[in-house]
Formats: C-alpha cells, sequence, structure tokens
C-alpha cells in the first residue's frame, strides 16, 4: 500500500465568520491562509477549506447503519483510539449537538469501531472513528 498523504477536501458554508470559530475554537484546528470567500484549516493533519456559498435549499438525507441515521454527506478522520476517546470527551465538554453520541457501532463484528457524528455550523456533518485495531479499517 502506498503511503498516505494528506487529503484536501472543501465544504461549502454559508455563514463563513461563524464557522470559523467552530473550526477554530470547537475543533481546535490550527487556522492557515484565508480570504473575505475562504479559510484553510489543519484537519487533523489534512488540509479542510470552508467556502462561502449561499444557503442551500435542500433537505437533509441520512441512511440506516447500525439502527442510527447516518447523515449523507459527511465527511470525517479516523483518530487514534485514544485521541478518539478524549476528543469525545472535549466535545462533550464544549456542549457539541451530538446526531450520533460517540458509540462503538458493529461490536464485536468485522470493523468494530469507535464513532460519532454532529454537523458544523453551516450543516456539515462530520463523523469521526477509530479503531482499536486499525488493520480493521478495510476489512470485510
Amino acid at each position: 500500500m502506498p503511503k498516505i498523504s494528506p487529503f484536501h477536501i472543501a465544504i461549502p458554508v454559508y455563514n463563513l465568520d461563524e464557522c470559523r470559530i467552530f473550526y477554530n475554537d470547537i475543533l481546535n484546528c490550527e487556522e492557515g491562509r484565508s480570504s473575505d470567500h475562504w479559510v484553510d484549516f489543519n484537519f487533523f493533519g489534512h488540509q479542510l477549506v470552508i467556502h462561502y456559498k449561499p444557503k442551500p435549499e435542500e433537505e437533509l438525507h441520512t441512511n440506516s447503519v447500525d439502527g442510527k441515521h447516518v447523515p449523507v454527506p459527511h465527511y470525517g478522520v479516523v483518530l487514534p483510539w485514544d485521541a478518539f476517546q478524549s476528543f469525545a470527551e472535549d466535545l462533550k465538554q464544549k456542549d457539541i449537538d451530538f446526531i450520533i453520541e460517540p458509540y462503538i457501532r458493529f461490536e464485536g463484528l468485522v470493523g468494530e469501531q469507535a464513532t460519532m457524528f454532529f454537523y458544523d455550523p453551516a450543516g456539515n456533518a462530520l463523523e469521526f472513528k477509530a479503531f482499536k485495531d486499525l488493520n480493521q479499517l478495510f476489512a470485510k
């Protein structure tokens, strides 16, 4: 398998200032370059860019996974197990309104993982997950 490189993702936000505060202060992402229409962040070692876009009128969609309503689309990262646990506690202390509270998904099955979902202030769904055994990440 080739060496994993940082990814780049750009997401739309209709409230640039509010999302800038969220990614800086709630998720503790370091801010990089910016303009009056976009902001770069160090998103757990990856480049996340929030771009201004007028608020969409579309409804949110979910798929059922493990008995929960998983928002589609969503994005996020896989964290080390201990980092996930600390991050989840930090978010609880900051009163994040979880879509799906931190829990163990697929418990006892292939792909067992810790996961949690929440929205940013623009309604973009984020998922953070962790595997005790990272070799399970792509297990079938």
